[in-house]
């Protein structure tokens, strides 16, 4: 059996793939990757690719066996961005804080069979969703 300790970035890229469709390989670097989640289409009348979706998007950063998140949420424009927006319907942030916490707890159990630890950057005193269910 192969030691978790001290996994290489392809290990974690690889563990994070099997959490589900939320890594963004081609958007993270080295120590650093990239997640998200179009949780809630803006309007499905538009074309498919023109559409925007509220959701949420996730750095964590490597720092030796800690791995430091930060979550924001907003809006996923036509152009492929994410803009940090308030939102204000009940039923998108509960969607979007349903997804959150799904992911959030496959995070923190990938995290533990890792030997790592998962710790809130400090941006996340301005989080305003709960990540306890």
């Amino acid at each position: 059996m192969t030691s978790s300790l001290n996994p290489t970035r392809g290990k974690l890229l690889k563990r994070f793939a099997q959490i589900g469709p939320y890594i963004r390989e081609q958007q993270c670097q080295e120590g650093q990757f990239f997640f998200d989640c179009l949780a809630v289409c803006v309007n499905t009348k538009v074309a498919p690719e023109k559409r925007e979706f509220w959701g949420w998007w996730m750095y964590l950063e490597r720092n030796e066996q800690e791995l430091i998140y930060h979550y924001q949420i907003g809006l996923f424009d036509k152009n492929g961005d994410w803009l940090n927006q308030v939102i204000s319907k009940k039923d998108v942030i509960n969607s979007i804080n349903e997804t959150l916490l799904r992911f959030h707890n496959f995070l923190q159990t990938t995290v533990a069979e890792l030997e790592m630890t998962l710790t809130p950057d400090e941006k996340m005193n301005d989080f305003h969703l709960s990540l306890q269910p």
